[in-house]
């Protein structure tokens, strides 16, 4: 087994751990606003300061996603992106930057590309893990088997309604890091983060070991700010894809920019 993609996650987090420092995660919709773009913003948040990027594969039904994300998406599927599409971004990235590309999937695009299929070319392409918010753990087993036999992560998601029975469960199939969902509902920017986040995180804290990164609802610098100081990772998707869809073609640099305020933020 290759496990040089799930190190390189490992190592990240490990050298954050050691700087006292918390992961930087922003999460890219491939193919947005048209592919081309979509590769010059995979390389710039990259050298902003990301330390992981999460990369969204356009679907037609993506239930885990709010109206950002979702739109996005349609924009992506207009282009005529699909899962090679995803991958030979990501191949061509590696070009220029080394940081850890964590893609963001359902599992029907995985199921009809191949388990196999799909984990050898996402490896053969520079992919470090996958994300399928929708593959419960219970069902998990060959797919896991598949991403561990080419070395690619599996990133399963905890939600606050989750018991603590199933989060050990999704843990000790989880490799990289433990995704948080910091609420009930889908992605989306919030004003505000959930009451009970802190409470939730430490609760999952006391279940593993492995790395904490949460998501949905961050959006503005403080947001990052106080989430870092609870968790290892902060995963930033709808205020940067609506950000993007706003700045038109000055979107590469507004990523940039609103990356490093994320980053100062984080680490002031």
């Amino acid at each position: 087994m290759d496990i040089t993609r799930v190190n390189r996650i490992n190592a990240v987090f490990d050298k954050l751990e050691e700087e006292n420092r918390t992961a930087l995660m922003p999460y890219l919709m491939a193919g947005y606003p048209d592919v081309q773009t979509s590769l010059e913003l995979l390389v710039a948040v990259a050298k902003a300061g990301a330390d992981l990027i999460e990369f969204g594969v356009p679907y037609s039904d993506p239930l885990a996603d709010g109206p950002t994300i979702q739109a996005a998406g349609e924009v992506a599927l207009a282009n005529n992106v699909n899962t090679d599409t995803v991958l030979d971004l990501v191949r061509r990235a590696r070009e220029s930057v080394d940081t850890p590309v964590v893609i963001m999937t359902y599992y029907n695009t995985i199921y009809r590309y191949g388990l196999e299929r799909f984990a050898q070319k996402a490896a053969e392409s520079g992919v470090d893990g996958v994300i399928a918010p929708d593959l419960p753990p219970e069902e998990a087993a060959p797919w896991v088997e598949a991403a561990t036999k080419f070395g690619i992560a599996t990133v399963m998601l905890v939600a606050p309604t989750s018991t603590d029975r199933r989060i050990e469960r999704i843990s000790e199939l989880s490799k990289g890091f433990v995704y948080c969902v910091s609420l009930t509902g889908v992605t989306g920017a919030r004003a505000n983060l959930p009451s009970n986040l802190t409470d939730f995180i430490y609760r999952v804290r006391k279940l593993t070991d492995k790395p904490l990164a949460v998501g949905f609802g961050i959006s503005e610098p403080e947001q990052a700010k106080d989430v870092s100081g609870i968790a290892d990772g902060v995963i930033i998707g709808s205020a940067l894809v609506g950000l993007i869809g706003k700045a038109g073609d000055g979107c590469v640099e507004a990523a940039r920019a609103y990356m490093s305020r994320i980053r100062e933020a984080m680490d002031t």
